[in-house]
């Protein structure tokens, strides 16, 4: 048993949850923290009980590690204690994620010069989530070594922090400065959060099963008959695809963020309407926040950030965003994804426009301005070109994508198969973001949309996004992050 957000299990459990939550365990924090974890254990060996090891061990290692370098002075044990939890959890995830990929690249490498080497190759299965909660406990560890936090002693507390369903399998990653205190206290129901964080689990189902699911069904059949098609339809497909990944991500994020709300548990927010951005620093400030800042805090500012030559800030920006790449995975498609935003970014950097635009663009107006809808246009158009090289198999097929778009048959009428679904995803894609604009100053999309309508017309409006997951959702497809 499989159970993703979109599943009739987890509708079944999260309200069963909810129940015993506030209703069984609400007499003190260690009682909630206790149901966290039993269910959050529960959620995790539904996708594989096998790994749930993994979890138990990173919360008893870097625990006890917290531990420990509160009561060390030496300078030298606390770097080995540091070493020891880096060393755990980033060798735990290099053995899953990428073993396979070394061993082939290393035998490769000598392949080139004429000697043939056998390595080993194992059938290993990536635990789901890996990436994610090894990140997280590794910055708990992080601001103790830095002495920016205090350890907890309680192991309960810390272990529902790090294993709090929601949010346990792709995100967002959170800090424990800002998620483990929430741990410490009772949490109180609060009806106007839970109704917010139901309204925002809503929207985050119409993301992935409206917007995200129609928009695979065309673009998987674009991507995988690329060679046949059109400059025209492989432009529909990367576009398709760019919405997908959006959808898929963000309506996740909101669904965690949602579901956390019910529980009394603030997530932070992890998608700040990218597809809005006038320029690629500012698409880094929206898309995927908690991995950016988290990449931000403990790599590139360790490593000198932009305090050292500008040199220096090159080559930090570049680690950041090839590290940021491969962490998405075990091909050279996701280190040149990380490479080419790098080379999109660092212009900015030099010019001094990277923290150009902060503010929302258009706030208070209907309609942005002619510059500011060239600039998202401009943005959008590049984030996609870099979105092929994400979805392609290998460099080779995301240059030879890339080449068929810029043919002469960008311009002649698409030949995909089923135009008529693509016509039909675009007006989904076209609502999607007509609702999307008009929320880009809240939190998420439908945050304060009918709020001030008469409570029938609400109501109306809930049940035709109900009644568009079922009616109008495509044919269901796994998350994307769930591979990462």
């Amino acid at each position: 048993m499989i159970m993703s957000f979109i599943s009739l299990d987890f509708a079944v459990f999260l309200p069963l949850v909810f129940i015993l939550y506030w209703f069984f365990f609400n007499k003190n924090a260690r009682h909630q923290n206790f149901l966290v974890v039993v269910a959050s254990f529960f959620f995790y060996s539904c996708w594989d009980w096998r790994f749930l090891a993994l979890i138990v061990a990173s919360i008893l290692i870097d625990y006890s590690i917290g531990v420990l370098l509160s009561k060390q002075k030496n300078h030298f044990k606390r770097k080995i204690l540091l070493g020891i939890s880096i060393s755990s959890n980033l060798g735990l995830l290099a053995f899953f994620k990428y073993f396979n990929f070394f061993v082939e690249n290393f035998v490769a490498s000598f392949s080139f010069f004429g000697m043939n080497l056998d390595g080993p190759s194992l059938n290993i299965i990536l635990p789901v989530g890996i990436s994610f909660y090894t990140f997280q406990t590794l910055s708990y560890t992080f601001d103790i070594y830095k002495e920016k936090l205090k350890p907890t002693l309680d192991i309960l507390s810390f272990a529902a922090f790090v294993s709090f369903f929601p949010q346990l399998v792709a995100g967002p990653i959170e800090r424990a400065s800002n998620f483990l205190p929430q741990f410490f206290k009772k949490r109180t129901f609060n009806y106007l959060h839970a109704v917010d964080g139901l309204r925002q689990i809503l929207w985050g189902l119409f993301k992935k099963i409206v917007i995200a699911n129609n928009c695979a069904v065309l673009a998987n059949k674009i991507f995988a008959n690329y060679n046949h098609l059109s400059g025209s339809s492989l432009l529909i497909g990367a576009v398709f695809f760019a919405f997908q990944i959006y959808g898929d991500f963000s309506g996740y994020s909101d669904i965690a963020i949602g579901s956390s709300r019910l529980f009394g548990l603030n997530l932070k927010e992890n998608f700040k309407f990218p597809y809005f951005s006038r320029d690629i620093a500012e698409f880094w400030r929206r898309w995927h926040i908690s991995l950016s800042s988290w990449f931000k805090s403990y790599l590139y500012i360790p490593l000198g950030g932009s305090r050292g030559s500008q040199l220096t800030t090159i080559r930090n920006v570049f680690l950041v965003f090839i590290v940021s790449g491969f962490w998405h995975g075990a091909n050279w498609t996701f280190l040149f994804w990380g490479f080419f935003h790098a080379v999109l970014f660092i212009p900015y950097m030099l010019l001094n426009r990277n923290r150009k635009n902060l503010d929302v663009v258009a706030k208070g107006k209907l309609f942005p301005s002619l510059k500011e809808l060239f600039s998202m246009i401009c943005t959008f158009s590049f984030v996609t070109i870099a979105w092929i090289f994400f979805r392609s198999k290998s460099i080779g097929q995301a240059m030879n994508y890339i080449s068929g778009i810029f043919s002469d048959s960008l311009f002649s009428f698409p030949d995909c198969s089923d135009l008529r679904g693509v016509f039909y995803t675009s007006c989904l894609i076209v609502l999607f973001l007509v609702i999307e604009w008009l929320g880009r100053e809240n939190q998420y999309g439908i945050e304060k949309l009918g709020l001030k309508w008469p409570r029938i017309s609400r109501y109306i409006m809930y049940m035709v996004i109900i009644i568009s997951l079922f009616m109008l959702g495509g044919k269901d497809q796994q998350f994307i992050y769930f591979q990462f």
